[in-house]
């Protein structure tokens, strides 16, 4: 729950830091889609899923990037994306990426 609290205040700093373009009530509305779909996520999803997850909302569109490890992952994120309030559309760009695959790509294992 810290890393979830710790990625949250992260990105409030950084997305009112960024965008110049946006009235001050759409970087609110954005900022209020990203925070609560990442939460959403961490809990329907799981945490270590959602760590490899990026949420990016503007004017509405929420663009999902990163790995998750299944095709229902990625398909449970788009929903969920999707049934957000004040959310226009969703551009799923995530990558199943299994994790044998991660460990003969990087040498990695959790």
């Amino acid at each position: 729950m810290k890393l979830l609290l710790i990625l949250t205040i992260s990105l409030v700093a950084l997305l009112f830091g960024c965008r110049t373009n946006e009235t001050p009530e759409d970087r609110v509305n954005d900022l209020e889609i990203t925070t609560q779909l990442k939460s959403k996520l961490a809990s329907d999803i799981g945490v270590s899923s959602v760590t490899n997850v990026s949420v990016n909302s503007t004017n509405g569109v929420v663009t999902l990037s990163g790995q998750v490890d299944s095709a229902e992952a990625k398909a449970k994120a788009a929903a969920l994306a999707s049934a957000a309030p004040k959310v226009v559309r969703v551009v799923n760009n995530l990558q199943v990426v299994t994790r044998k695959a991660a460990i003969a790509c990087c040498g990695q294992s959790s």
